[in-house]
């Protein structure tokens, strides 16, 4: 017989080792390619937004209102729309949607592979879309093409599908940080939205990305906060306590805004038309929208920091609320390709500034603010990335508690009155479940002994098979609802295993004396009482079997238990029931007691 895993093994807080270097190597220069391909993005949407609103070739990032778009501006959106479609068609469906979706999907889906050309297609399309005035954000696109920059790189290499995922979320760690200059908040997102894990051996390969992606971000697209605002001194109780109310009111705005989206696509998917010209009918709202209300085009930074500035007016910002919200949402639903996060900046700042009417205190500047990471919170169901985020964008650190306080509201609100995110949602339409709740494996907590058969039955090596079978035959209650017996010498030694396959293979031989100790298997592969459910799982999966005999390490032929797939699922049963079963506490006991009490006195009387 032999052994595997006799050493005790030295087990610390996190699995990982040196390889994550070589990782992060990997994922800096993936974030010096991805601070590139953001800045080549945003060049791309100036250049197209010069040239169809003001006919002139520039780079410079403008917003198409400065060219008054008049009636025969309509054209625009709608070109652009043609033009997303084809590519959409002909060239990778991959392009369309928000951007992190198709990220996610690729993830858990796709083994972390994305394809070529959607590095080269979606930065393109999603450009011409927002040069074309489609009232977008860049940070989703530059999420699915640092992404795809990512996977590239790692298909390149001799890596495990957690590896390449984590390449993946570096590349588009990268591009975040690179368009809005928020490493911490890029990282924080990749944790919320895209590793689904919290490990060593990703998180620190995707933090080099976006440190990288933030030392280069200055000689590419200038140093500071990309929404630099006049930081609040200390906020007190007034300010909080608003915000509170704030957080629930845009919470509820969040889940509105995102059965918008959907009730927008269902409607596209009743067309009797091809997805390929979605985009160009999504241009017609966008043209019209953009007639009566110019500011609401393209990807509205210079609108995201007037509404910091308190420069807008209520109606400006009513005008701008309900304009952004139907054109986003409608041009969103048609598939063509644009994000999420600037829309609902401006929506969510909208709203925060509208309240500032009703909210004490009066500021508009902190309540945009705190409206714009309340809708980001509510609506992606990522609080924390949501205040980080504002703090980063604007310097206002200062506002960090009251960010705390809207966010987390609105989060709450959302969670208990949506199924899914405005990102999962989109998942959960093609079929694919996301869960978002990180736990503890309970299989990294318990112990074999913990959940091991201890009263094994063994049979000697001795025993003829035909007696076995017999026994079988009989329905001997202590070994035939098993499917292997460990097999012991006379001396109680543990010596082999035998199983229903092994039975089987000796009745088609001829031998009547074959004994268990002839038949069994004698290379065992074994457990032991103090060894994690991981790593006896771990060794099952390795050699496709369902069953493991617990031996003591310091004696290999010492059995102490048995370790099947019962004892597995029952580390599951204990973690759920430890979830969900919820004993009564002192108070509640007290106030039983007390009722019990009133209830006998109350019948005495009568």
């Amino acid at each position: 017989m032999t052994t595997e895993g006799d050493p005790a093994e030295i087990r610390g807080d996190f699995t990982v080792d040196g390889h994550v270097l070589i990782l992060s190597a990997i994922g800096a220069a993936i974030g010096a390619a991805g601070g590139v391909v953001a800045f080549v993005l945003v060049r791309l949407i100036g250049f197209f937004t010069n040239l169809f609103y003001f006919h002139r070739l520039a780079t410079t990032l403008i917003s198409p209102a400065g060219a008054h778009p008049g009636w025969w501006s309509i054209l625009i959106p709608v070109g652009g729309g043609v033009v997303v479609g084809l590519m959409a068609r002909y060239g990778s469906a991959k392009i369309r949607g928000h951007g992190i979706p198709e990220a996610i999907e690729a993830i858990l889906m796709g083994g972390s592979r994305i394809e070529a050309n959607v590095a080269v297609l979606k930065p393109l399309s999603s450009a011409i879309a927002m040069g074309t005035g489609g009232p977008f954000g860049a940070e989703g696109p530059i999420i699915m093409t640092g992404g795809a920059v990512g996977s590239l790189v790692a298909q390149a290499f001799h890596l495990s599908s957690a590896e390449r995922k984590t390449l993946l979320v570096a590349g588009a760690s990268a591009g975040m940080t690179a368009i809005f200059g928020t490493p911490v908040a890029a990282v924080i997102l990749a944790v919320e939205l895209l590793l689904f894990e919290w490990k060593p051996r990703s998180f620190i390969p995707v933090a080099a990305a976006s440190a990288v992606a933030a030392l280069i971000r200055p000689a590419l697209m200038g140093s500071g906060p990309l929404f630099p605002v006049v930081p609040h001194s200390t906020l007190g109780t007034t300010p909080l306590l608003a915000s509170l109310a704030l957080g629930v009111a845009v919470g509820i705005a969040a889940a509105l805004i995102t059965e918008l989206v959907y009730t927008c696509e269902d409607l596209f998917q009743r067309l009797p038309v091809h997805w390929m010209w979605w985009p160009a009918i999504g241009g017609i709202a966008v043209g019209i929208g953009g007639v009566f209300f110019p500011r609401a085009l393209g990807v509205g930074y210079d609108t995201i920091s007037a509404m910091l500035h308190g420069d807008l007016v209520t109606g400006v910002l009513l005008g701008l609320l309900i304009t952004k919200a139907l054109i986003w949402a409608i041009a969103l639903s048609s598939g063509t390709s644009g994000g999420v996060l600037a829309p609902l900046l401006i929506v969510g700042g909208s709203l925060g500034a509208i309240a500032t009417h009703v909210l004490p205190g009066g500021d508009p500047r902190l309540y945009a603010l705190v409206g714009m990471g309340a809708m980001i919170a509510g609506a992606m169901h990522a609080p924390f990335t949501a205040i980080v985020l504002m703090a980063e964008l604007t310097g206002d650190f200062a506002a960090l508690p009251a960010l705390l306080i809207a966010c987390v509201a609105a989060d709450t609100v959302t969670v208990l009155t949506l199924r899914r995110s405005i990102l999962t949602e989109k998942l959960a339409r093609r079929g694919q479940h996301v869960t978002r709740e990180y736990i503890v494996n309970p299989l990294h907590l318990l112990r074999v002994e913990e959940v091991m058969e201890r009263k094994v039955p063994t049979l000697p090596s001795e025993m003829l098979v035909d007696q076995l079978l017999q026994r079988l035959s009989n329905e001997d209650p202590v070994i035939a609802r098993r499917q292997a017996w460990p097999v012991v010498d006379p001396e109680g030694r543990l010596v082999g295993l035998v199983t229903r396959s092994d039975l089987v293979t000796a009745l088609e031989g001829d031998d009547a004396e074959l004994t268990l100790g002839d038949i069994g298997s004698r290379k065992l592969v074994v457990a032991y009482p103090d060894e994690l459910l991981e790593e006896a799982t771990q060794k099952m999966l390795k050699h496709d079997i369902g069953r493991l005999p617990v031996v003591r390490r310091e004696d290999p032929t010492h059995l102490v238990g048995y370790l099947g797939r019962p004892g597995i699922m029952a580390a599951w049963v204990h973690a759920t029931r430890e979830e969900r079963m919820r004993e009564p506490g002192w108070l509640t006991a007290r106030l039983g007691a007390m009722r019990g009490t009133l209830k006998r006195a109350l019948v005495g009387k009568r």
